[in-house]
């Protein structure tokens, strides 16, 4: 067994199921606090559940219709504590497939 492909399977297998449920409660499980988030020209610093609750519901409308996801994670490196990953969703349902990606670390 790779132990580091059954952690992120087992993550990313209940994120996604948190993002079809619109589970705000079980999607902020999977966010450590206090983190940073850098987008290009923007830090967000999370010191509060709260924030990332609030984040996921007002996301919602965005995805509405959306009843199927397929993930595909590529990890780019690992270590005791923490696996760097490539993660890319593909949304299908009332909405348009697309793609986003992001990248990960620390677990």
């Amino acid at each position: 067994m790779n132990e580091d492909n059954e952690v992120h399977t087992q993550f990313f297998d209940a994120y996604t199921r948190a993002l079809i449920d619109r589970d705000v409660s079980a999607i902020a499980d999977h966010y450590a606090v206090p983190a940073l988030i850098e987008f290009p020209g923007q830090r967000i610093l999370v010191t509060e559940v709260a924030q990332t609750e609030s984040f996921f519901a007002s996301a919602f409308g965005q995805y509405s219709g959306v009843i199927e996801v397929d993930v595909d994670v590529t990890v780019a490196a690992s270590t005791e504590h923490s696996i760097w990953a490539d993660v890319s969703w593909k949304y299908q349902g009332g909405a348009p497939r697309r793609a986003e990606h992001v990248s990960v670390g620390a677990y």
